[in-house]
């Protein structure tokens, strides 16, 4: 196992992502950046409580999450927050999230040199040291609030290392053939999709599991061609939409058009201000259209997920008054490619 200085020394000798650094040398991202602790980064009291308001004092900064498959950058403030011991979240047009305080369990103020200049991000893990969320401060910014935030948040007790847990495996699609009756009975009775997943929940399966033995109306599989198609059908509609994209530990959602496509390689990219999306279109193993009933009518998705069974994103219709894409949505997810479903 190597010790901080020697992480550190490893890490002057390879340029390129933290993420790609640190599998490289064995290690988890969190034990990347704690071994700059004293040498450019500050442990901090990792609770969304204690971090989030904080940095809404800063002002605007780029806000990103990610999972094995896709990446979301957003730019905006971290204003209107709601905390809580379980789920908190922040509310507004730029920085939309919805945070698990029991997965924020390591976080870091890091400043380190890149080539732009001296880039300052807040960086928050998981027990494993997989990163949940990551805040960057413009180029531009005034330090001085930067440099409170640090020594508010900062945790008494300064370390290089950090103590991890083993990873938790994904949870595959979990199924109770026995209770799909039940589970279709009460799809249809739906009055919000927030009821969803504790319906799933009741019946001891997750939502990968109540897709694969639902039936039309409910649910129809796609190809996995069927999301990039969804997002090029997006562009040129010029609509609106919510697209969610997460982790154990956050969601992050971006609400509006997509202006800009560029795919590279197996990426297809969103490159628009204000908001970037990278998705790993070979990473897609199924794909969902989903319906649920809401007392607004039906709420439309479509929905991907990895081959591991880990949701990857999900895309709707923007249902609010004056701005509702629910219509031009539907007719998109219509047109899909659909194929066999998984058994």
């Amino acid at each position: 196992m190597l010790d901080a200085h020697e992480i550190r020394e490893a890490r002057t000798q390879r340029p390129g992502r933290a993420r790609d650094i640190a599998d490289a040398l064995g290690i988890s991202e969190a034990a990347l950046v704690a071994a700059e602790v004293g040498h450019g980064a500050t442990a901090l009291h990792a609770h969304p409580n204690a971090l989030i308001p904080s940095l809404g004092a800063l002002g605007p900064m780029m806000a990103l999450t990610r999972n094995d498959a896709c990446v979301i950058e957003k730019d905006g403030a971290y204003t209107d927050y709601h905390g809580g011991e379980h789920a908190t979240m922040t509310l507004n047009a730029g920085i939309d999230l919805r945070m698990f305080p029991r997965h924020w369990r390591h976080a870091f103020a890091l400043s380190e040199e890149v080539r732009s200049g001296l880039r300052h991000s807040l960086q928050v893990f998981d027990a494993a040291g997989d990163a949940v969320h990551k805040a960057y401060l413009p180029q531009d910014a005034d330090l001085t609030g930067w440099e409170a935030f640090k020594t508010a948040c900062a945790l008494p007790e300064q370390t290089d290392s950090v103590t991890l847990a083993e990873r938790e495996p994904p949870e595959a699609a979990k199924i109770n053939l026995e209770k799909r009756d039940i589970l279709l009975k009460e799809w249809a009775r739906l009055t919000d999709t927030h009821q969803f997943l504790r319906l799933c929940a009741k019946l001891k399966m997750n939502r990968l599991g109540a897709y694969r033995i639902a039936e039309a109306p409910f649910v129809r599989a796609l190809a996995p061609e069927a999301v990039d198609t969804l997002l090029q059908g997006v562009q040129s509609a010029g609509f609106d939409i919510m697209l969610f994209v997460g982790n154990r530990g956050c969601i992050e959602i971006h609400t509006g058009p997509i202006r800009r496509l560029e795919p590279m390689g197996p990426w297809q990219n969103v490159l628009d201000p204000g908001f970037n999306l990278h998705l790993r279109r070979d990473r897609i193993a199924e794909v969902w259209q989903v319906e649920k009933p809401t007392q607004r009518g039906a709420a439309i998705s479509v929905e991907a997920f990895d081959a591991q069974g880990m949701l990857i994103l999900q895309i709707f219709g923007v249902p609010k008054d004056g701005n509702d894409t629910r219509a031009a949505f539907a007719e998109l997810a219509h047109g899909l490619p659909g194929q066999e479903p998984v058994s």
